[in-house]
């Protein structure tokens, strides 16, 4: 089937949100996944997929330890409406205890190599365990969100993870779009993104943004625009 990804990733690339999910679950599920971090994408995406398959799918997501509250809130608020279960993956701890006895509760301040190192312990680590075994996985990226990831296509082949089909169905979606979407179906989203806070990840490492800058500019704020990504999305073929 791999040797006849790239004509297939060429059509699915023109496929619409809606049958793109289709073709998604067509060819991989049941080993295909959906990660969120539930912010609104992730509601979106949920949304539609139930539309589609009811509670037939399966969603992971990554708790680093160093969640908002009302992320939390959110997941809970997802489960209750779309009666779907949350496989939900942890850092190591032992890595994470010997990480912060060498560098200290709030490392990520210091540089950007110990904000990576802590991302990648974190975050990074535990994505690998929770793709194991998965043809593709699908996540909630748009081209608008960042510089980093203005190239981003709607499939993907994944290098970073044993080639596997990384799936972007809202990655041409704007920031209206995705608002529109959840006010017209009542969808639940992450209360923070009413506190200004359009990204959401760990609270030390998440602020909310000024009416004039970018999506982005409240992760990591102390960095340039050009390293704010945590690894779990890199550039893939």
């Amino acid at each position: 089937m791999r040797e006849k990804f790239p004509d297939e990733i060429t059509a699915a690339n023109a496929l619409s949100t809606i049958d793109m999910l289709g073709w998604a679950f067509d060819k991989f599920h049941p080993r295909l996944a959906l990660a969120s971090s539930f912010q609104a994408e992730a509601s979106v995406l949920i949304d539609l997929i139930h539309r589609q398959r009811g509670a037939d799918f399966r969603v992971f997501t990554l708790d680093t330890g160093r969640l908002n509250q009302e992320t939390y809130d959110c997941m809970e608020a997802i489960r209750a409406r779309y009666g779907i279960e949350v496989e939900v993956f942890f850092p190591d701890a032992t890595q994470v205890e010997e990480m912060v006895r060498q560098h200290g509760m709030n490392l990520f301040y210091d540089s950007i190599e110990q904000r990576k190192l802590c991302c990648g312990i974190r975050k990074v680590e535990p994505l690998k365990r929770a793709l194991n075994g998965l043809d593709g996985w699908m996540t909630g990226l748009r081209r608008e969100q960042a510089v980093t990831r203005t190239a981003a296509r709607k499939v993907e082949i994944d290098r970073e993870h044993g080639d596997i089909v990384k799936i972007n169905p809202l990655a041409d979606w704007t920031h209206r779009q995705v608002w529109d979407y959840i006010a017209a179906h009542k969808v639940p989203y992450n209360k923070l993104h009413d506190r200004g806070f359009p990204s959401i990840g760990c609270a030390p490492c998440t602020r909310a943004i000024k009416a004039w800058e970018d999506q982005r500019a409240g992760r990591w704020w102390w960095e340039e625009p050009e390293t704010k990504e945590c690894g779990l999305h890199l550039r893939t073929a």
